[in-house]
């Protein structure tokens, strides 16, 4: 399953992508505009975190994925805790790995 992320903190992308991959995910993450976001190609998800970007970017990750069939998740905080429940509601878990059961479990 392919995820684009769009927004979050800059220093937790490499968190972002490790959580993905721990859900058997691909993942990019754009967290500033620049002209990649133009060209993310069809993901299956686009987790939008609203409170760290503007809404031209979110106008125009929208139109990337308008009419290609991809689900959309929008998140007001972009912690590791709500990209792991946007993950679990829309990602087949892997039972084996600490990252996606959590420490407690």
């Amino acid at each position: 399953m392919s995820v684009v992320i769009v927004g979050g903190n800059e220093c937790m992308v490499r968190q972002y992508k490790e959580l993905c991959r721990a859900y058997d995910c691909s993942a990019k993450v754009y967290t500033n505009m620049n002209a990649g976001l133009r060209k993310m190609g069809c993901p299956d998800l686009l987790v939008l975190f609203t409170s760290t970007i503007s809404h031209t970017m979110v106008r125009c990750a929208l139109r990337e994925a308008a009419g290609e069939n991809v689900r959309v998740a929008r998140c007001h905080t972009s912690s590791m805790a709500a990209l792991k429940g946007i993950l679990e509601e829309h990602a087949v878990r892997r039972e084996n790995c600490p990252m996606a059961r959590g420490k407690g479990d």
